[in-house]
């Protein structure tokens, strides 16, 4: 039998260098995965320097603000998609203008969307019949809250839409959605 001398021993680098593969390749994966998750949760920004969302209509194309005064008159209040993806009534003012503000669809009772009734100038929420008037303030429950309102801004014939944190001007309170 030979003698085993300190010199045939393997040296603790190795093992060293084994570990720290192993555990570089598991982070490696982790990160990997973490990614698409962390980006899932970090709100859009659009390219301009106003910020928010571009406003997308049903068929998931950007709104254009000259494309959508030809269709919608003076006063109309349709759905695009918004913030979130949620449901974002564009408000036409009168003179051919979309309005600053816009407004979230969902109940604020039950997360219902809620059609506009033109019949009526008021939204009316076919689940359990809370009613906001023209600018989304609850006026009849069990709704106990207005509409969320979202900022609505063109810029270069594009409708963005952006998170309202400014005061309630319906209630002259601070915003509940922010």
């Amino acid at each position: 039998m030979t003698q085993m001398t300190s010199s045939d021993v393997p040296s603790m680098g190795r093992r060293q260098f084994m570990n720290l593969l192993t555990f570089g390749s598991a982070t490696g994966v982790a990160l990997g995965a973490l990614y698409p998750v962390s980006q899932y949760f970090t709100p859009l920004r659009a390219a301009g320097g106003g910020g928010g969302t571009s406003a997308k209509d049903e068929l998931g194309n950007p709104v254009t603000a000259s494309g959508w005064l030809e269709k919608h008159p003076a006063g109309d209040r349709s759905l695009v998609q918004g913030l979130k993806g949620d449901p974002t009534y564009l408000i036409v003012d009168g003179d051919s203008v979309i309005g600053s503000f816009g407004l979230n669809a969902i109940c604020t009772h039950l997360g219902c969307v809620v059609p506009w009734n033109s019949g009526a100038n008021k939204f009316i929420c076919p689940c359990h019949g809370s009613q906001y008037d023209s600018n989304g303030k609850v006026v009849r429950g069990p709704a106990p809250l207005s509409l969320a309102l979202t900022n609505v801004g063109i810029e270069e014939d594009n409708v963005f839409i952006s998170q309202w944190t400014e005061t309630d001007f319906r209630t002259g309170e601070k915003p509940w959605w922010t």
